[in-house]
């Protein structure tokens, strides 16, 4: 047991999400640094109540046939099944209305339809982030030009912009290029964006800029939107964590948690600040080539 315990300890404490686990008796045996901040006390040994909402509790002992790193997958595995039972819930109950008397078929088959698309994309997610976490992409392969590929991103985001009333701008040389294979370059620039054209609110510029200073080559993508409460900014990174603007929303909430996957996976760093009303910047940093 002591040996699961410090295997765990060391396991959680590397997480970005906030994760605790606890044995048997509600004792604390470890947690990760978000959730260190949710707890507050988190001295090992000491018993833990509901002040752990917000995080994801595992359970040590309770299958004593796993070892802890098959407990936090089987945890994980929990979070998606948690995840994909929302969609599917609205589904059902989209299908059971239509047929009711004088029921609206066609909308109700539209609403269905976005369901549906919703439980596909959080499943392409999640089998994209364990491809990236297994190692069978290769995120970085070579330098790639950035800003032809932003373009393009914004350009295919042109319509969603203008829905959501946001001004997509780019700025920076195009001669940088970053340690990033074209897709995920692709994949790290769509999920900034996206999330910028979600969450950003009518009114809100949101800036894509790459640029070189010599010691570091950087991908900057901000907003002088809504932006987010501190609790929030600390964990936008976690799997699944929304913030209280983004429950309601059609993101799968793996988005951010991919980008910094794939940029901390090619040696860089991402970062975010901003606050309530001071809107939201997300920053790439990769060092430059020797």
């Amino acid at each position: 047991m002591v040996n699961d315990e410090a295997r765990a300890r060391s396991l959680v404490e590397s997480l970005p999400e906030a994760v605790v686990v606890l044995d048997s008796e509600r004792r604390l045996v470890a947690a990760s640094p978000a959730a260190a901040a949710i707890l507050g006390d988190h001295t090992q040994g000491r018993r833990v109540g509901e002040e752990v909402q917000g995080a994801l509790v595992l359970f040590l002992g309770d299958l004593p046939e796993l070892s802890a790193y098959q407990e936090l997958r089987a945890g994980f595995t929990a979070a998606v099944s948690h995840e994909l039972r929302t969609p599917l819930a609205r589904l059902l109950a989209l299908l059971e209305s239509a047929t009711l008397p004088g029921a609206n078929v066609e909308e109700l088959v539209d609403q269905a339809a976005r369901e549906v698309q919703q439980a596909g994309d959080l499943i392409d997610d999640v089998l994209f982030l364990g491809e990236l976490e297994t190692g069978r992409e290769v995120v970085s392969l070579g330098r790639t030009l950035a800003l032809p590929i932003v373009e393009e991103i914004v350009a295919a985001y042109s319509d969603r912009a203008v829905h959501g009333e946001v001004r997509l701008v780019v700025a920076g040389g195009d001669a940088v290029e970053l340690p990033l294979r074209p897709r995920m370059i692709r994949v790290v620039v769509e999920n900034l964006v996206a999330n910028a054209v979600r969450y950003a609110g009518p009114g809100a510029t949101c800036t894509i800029t790459v640029s070189e200073d010599g010691a570091f080559r950087t991908l900057v993508v901000s907003d002088d939107g809504a932006g987010l409460q501190e609790r929030d900014l600390r964990r936008i990174f976690e799997r699944f964590y929304r913030a209280d603007q983004a429950r309601s929303s059609r993101g799968t909430g793996l988005g951010l948690a991919i980008v910094k996957h794939i940029v901390t996976s090619a040696g860089g760093t991402v970062e975010a600040s901003g606050g309530p009303r001071r809107g939201l910047e997300i920053v790439c940093r990769f060092a430059a080539a020797p």
